[in-house]
C-alpha cells in the first residue's frame, strides 16, 4: 500500500513542481510570494472547514479489483489532484529549487502517510479531529503570514 502511495505521490508532486517552476519563471518574485502567502492562508481556511468523503467516493473505493498496488496508486493519484498538498507544492516550487521541492514534498508526504497508516489505527479514535484540523490550519496560516510579509517587504 505504501509503495502505491509513494509512486502516485512522486508523480503528482513532479507535475506540481513543473507547474510551480513554470509560474515562478514567468512572474516576478514579490507578487508570487504574496500570492503564495494568500494561498497558504486559503489552505488554513480550507483545513479548518475540513474535507469529507462523499458516498460516491466510498463506493468507488470499495469496488477495487485486480492489483492492490495499482488500485492504491490510481486512487491516491486521483485523490491528490488539486488538494492542499498539491497546491502547496506548486506554491513552493514557484520560489524554491524544483528538484529539492519535489524530493522534499514527496518524502514529506510519504512520511506523513506512513505515520498516518502506522499510528492512525492506534490513535485515530483518541485524537480529536477538530484539534488536528486547528493545529494544521494554524501552521498554514503562520506560513501564509510569513510569505505575505516577505513578499511585501522585498
Amino acid at each position: 500500500m505504501l509503495l502505491g502511495i509513494t509512486l502516485s505521490t512522486a508523480l503528482v508532486h513532479a507535475l506540481s513542481v513543473a507547474l510551480g517552476a513554470a509560474v515562478g519563471v514567468m512572474l516576478p518574485t514579490g507578487p508570487v510570494t504574496v500570492l503564495a502567502g494568500a494561498a497558504f492562508l486559503a489552505f488554513a481556511a480550507w483545513t479548518l472547514r475540513g474535507d469529507t468523503l462523499r458516498a460516491s467516493d466510498q463506493t468507488r473505493a470499495a469496488r477495487t479489483t485486480g492489483s492492490a498496488l495499482l488500485a492504491v496508486s490510481v486512487a491516491f493519484f486521483l485523490a491528490e489532484l488539486g488538494d492542499k498538498t498539491m497546491l502547496a507544492t506548486v506554491t513552493l516550487a514557484t520560489r524554491e529549487a524544483a528538484f529539492g521541492t519535489w524530493v522534499g514534498s514527496t518524502l514529506g508526504m510519504v512520511a506523513a502517510d506512513a505515520a498516518a497508516i502506522g499510528v492512525g489505527h492506534q490513535l485515530g479514535a483518541r485524537l480529536p479531529d477538530r484539534a488536528v484540523r486547528i493545529a494544521a490550519a494554524v501552521a498554514f496560516a503562520a506560513f501564509g503570514v510569513l510569505l505575505v510579509a516577505e513578499g511585501l517587504t522585498g
